[in-house]
């Protein structure tokens, strides 16, 4: 199922965002160096949505100089990208120009789900007009004719309307802005589809005709909708799986200075060759060394192994392991963002963002899925229209190639 977020494809004022995009010493400073001159920095993308947007990100990227590759992950929002050299490739100002707002990867989760609560309102509206119009549509089918069948059509277009106009503003706004930009995503023919049903349907009504597809439409809206709030949720619970980990991470630190004062140190401020004390009921910050002092430590989160493990001066410490009994001064070995806990992190959100073989074929024919769904569509118009000579039953038969193809499989 297609996962675009509402809201994924607002309208995006590059001119008025230029300010906000991040500098190359920004970009720099908070890259991570993998050795051999070859450096990754992450960018939030909330608005990539779907496997044609990852297939366009990593396809414009990874054409950049300088650019070892790049790799979306959908559940995160986050870009990956790995490059080498002194200067900064302008991945930022592409994303940019493919229409995507990007801006540095924040590891701290976010609080309310606006995503889901948006979703689940968009969701409530499309099942209540679809529900009303069926009832309507049911007594149509029973028989209903003349006037009080127009009535019902009538009826019908006024409930569909806020219903297309809220629930269906998610793929109105993101095949918007994917053709503003230039390009095709999996919204594009579900807009066309639906906005082609209600408006033969309107002409039938506005003509007497017998059959109207405000049902359809709305009905497609409703399941749709559906589908992405599940995967939605699906989503989220990958991602709070890696939030979860990332938050045994401690906070901070005591830091003893070279004159024996001591200083709180959030956690990303804590520099290798720093001495920690670490109190009973803390968790190491960082990994490092044990200087003095000697304590049980909760190492399960490391190895597994439930059993408390004492330890010396001279011991090594790995980042998340709970002390549990006294106190211990050590001296970091590495910084947050390459201690162990990070590591697995990373590790994790690699896994979850991982692509089998029939995921990527997948998302390279997504690609060109949306352009080849149009164009079997108006070649299907165009033939029926030859045939038949009645550009009416051309027209059905075309929008109902749309929304049978809808790409709802290829998310």
């Amino acid at each position: 199922m297609s996962c675009c977020a509402p809201g994924a494809e607002m309208a995006l004022d590059l001119d008025g965002a230029t300010s906000a995009l991040p500098s190359s010493q920004e970009i720099r400073l908070a890259s991570r160096s993998l050795g051999d001159d070859l450096h990754q920095t992450d960018l939030s993308v909330p608005t990539v949505h779907c496997a044609a947007c990852i297939q366009t990100i990593e396809t414009a990227i990874g054409k950049l100089g300088h650019v070892e590759g790049a790799r979306v992950n959908l559940s995160t929002k986050r870009v990956s990208v790995r490059w080498r050299g002194d200067e900064v490739p302008a991945f930022v100002a592409t994303l940019g120009r493919l229409g995507y707002e990007a801006h540095l990867f924040d590891p701290e989760p976010d609080g309310k789900d606006k995503t889901l609560s948006e979703l689940i309102r968009a969701v409530a509206v499309a099942g209540f007009a679809a529900g009303n119009i069926m009832l309507l549509s049911v007594s149509v089918w029973s028989g209903a004719e003349g006037a009080t069948r127009d009535l019902f059509h009538w009826v019908s277009a006024l409930i569909a309307i806020p219903a297309l106009a809220f629930a269906g503003g998610i793929y109105f706004r993101s095949a918007s802005n994917a053709l503003r930009h230039g390009r095709m995503n999996m919204d594009v023919p579900i807009a066309v589809g639906v906005s082609l049903a209600y408006a033969m349907s309107l002409y039938e009504t506005i003509t007497h005709g017998e059959h109207a597809y405000f049902d359809a439409s709305v009905s497609l809206l409703f399941f749709l909708l559906i589908g992405r709030t599940l995967d939605h949720v699906m989503r989220e619970r990958a991602r709070t799986a890696v939030n979860g980990l990332a938050q045994l991470a401690a906070r901070g630190a005591m830091v003893l200075r070279g004159d024996d004062t001591r200083d709180y140190l959030p956690v990303g401020e804590i520099e290798p060759g720093m001495q920690l004390l670490i109190a009973a009921g803390e968790r190491i910050p960082v990994d490092g060394n044990i200087l003095s002092g000697i304590s049980d430590l909760d190492c399960s989160l490391v190895s597994g192994e439930s059993a408390p493990r004492t330890v010396g001066s001279g011991a090594q410490v790995q980042a998340g392991t709970l002390n549990l009994t006294g106190s211990l001064t050590m001296q970091a070995t590495a910084a947050a963002k390459d201690s162990f806990l990070a590591e697995m992190v990373r590790l994790m959100e690699a896994a979850e963002g991982g692509r089998s073989q029939y995921r990527r074929i997948a998302d390279r024919v997504s690609a060109l899925y949306a352009p080849v769904v149009h164009l079997a569509a108006l070649l299907t118009f165009l033939g029926w229209v030859v045939a038949s000579g009645d550009w009416h039953l051309a027209m059905t038969i075309a929008i109902a190639v749309l929304i049978i193809t809808c790409p709802c499989a290829l998310g």
